[in-house]
């Protein structure tokens, strides 16, 4: 989308901030995959056969028929078929080409199922369905998907197909990290817009819908008991109560917290759905449900850094049961 374009899909003085979300993701390797894995880091291509004889590329562990497990693997071809394909004209980062190529299903000869992946080529144009391709292969290889660096056109003969194979590898894979990430142009819309502003101010602002009359504090623009849409403001808090918690034992990465401690559910008062904090100023095994707890806020005051009790008698069950 282009920045005009952007900009006309918000209205004016509506948020927008980029989003990036991202983690390793660790997976162990069983039988099938660590052979196909590490046959590619060998250069070798090997698919998997079904108990209807099929043979699948990329393979899996499981026949998609009748459940049952396989592990006849067979080497294909690096030659193969386009069976479909859609052109990728602005790269993105850490995909596999830097400059415009096509993102295209490749059947290789003597598989029958169709792997996904980059095919270089110079422009649209010179892709088509049925246009014969071959692997090329990364000149570093490790035992990933990416050991492919792309497929390539190809108009010499096939290679050879079809052949059993053990999977027997020296210094097999055995697991594999792959970075997940996704990044965003997140806009959080006129009613966090407004909930956002006015955490800047220390203050907490939700909507109440106008026909159930219940307040949701983060706003959400609408309700979502009625289905209709929330413009009436309503400041809530700043204390509250807690309405249910759970202990966190483990560390999270990039964060400075100590473990143990405590995230809750905490209702603020004129609120009609808990929000959700981490509790300070209190040691973890005493905090309880109706504890009554104030903000603390960073630095700045843009926002909670975390809850503490505000001294007050703990709130009678009765008043929060709706919120748990």
């Amino acid at each position: 989308m282009s920045a005009a374009a952007e900009a006309a899909a918000s209205p004016p003085g509506v948020l927008r901030a980029p989003l990036v979300v991202e983690f390793p993701f660790t997976r162990s390797l069983g039988p099938v995959q660590s052979a196909f894995l590490t046959g590619l880091r060998e250069r070798v291509v090997l698919g998997v056969r079904t108990t209807a004889g099929q043979v699948m590329v990329p393979p899996v562990e499981y026949d998609p028929v009748t459940a049952e497990e396989i592990r006849e693997l067979v080497q294909v071809a690096t030659t193969g078929t386009v069976t479909t394909w859609a052109w990728n004209d602005h790269p993105r980062p850490n995909q596999p080409l830097d400059s415009p190529f096509a993102w295209a299903l490749v059947r290789l000869d003597g598989a029958d199922t169709a792997l996904l992946h980059a095919l270089d080529a110079p422009g649209p144009d010179a892709v088509r369905t049925g246009m014969r391709v071959r692997i090329r292969w990364a000149a570093q290889r490790t035992g990933a998907i990416t050991d492919i660096a792309c497929f390539e056109p190809h108009e010499g003969p096939a290679d050879p197909q079809g052949a059993p194979h053990d999977g027997a590898f020296a210094e097999p894979v055995t697991g594999i990290v792959a970075e997940a990430r996704l990044d965003y142009t997140y806009s959080p819309g006129r009613a966090q817009t407004a909930y956002i502003n006015a955490l800047s101010e220390r203050r907490t602002v939700g909507e109440r819908c106008p026909s159930c009359h219940k307040v949701y504090v983060p706003p959400r623009g609408a309700c979502p008991t009625c289905g209709v849409a929330t413009t009436d403001r309503v400041e809530v808090g700043p204390a509250g109560t807690v309405t249910t918690y759970c202990v966190v034992n483990i560390k999270a990465r990039n964060l400075d917290i100590e473990v143990p401690y405590v995230y809750a559910h905490i209702a603020l008062d004129g609120a009609d759905l808990a929000l959700h904090g981490r509790i300070g100023g209190i040691p973890y095994d005493q905090v309880r449900m109706g504890l009554r707890v104030e903000p603390v806020w960073t630095e700045g005051g843009r926002y909670p850094d975390h809850y503490r009790p505000t001294g007050e008698p703990d709130a009678d069950y009765d008043a929060y049961k709706e919120l748990i």
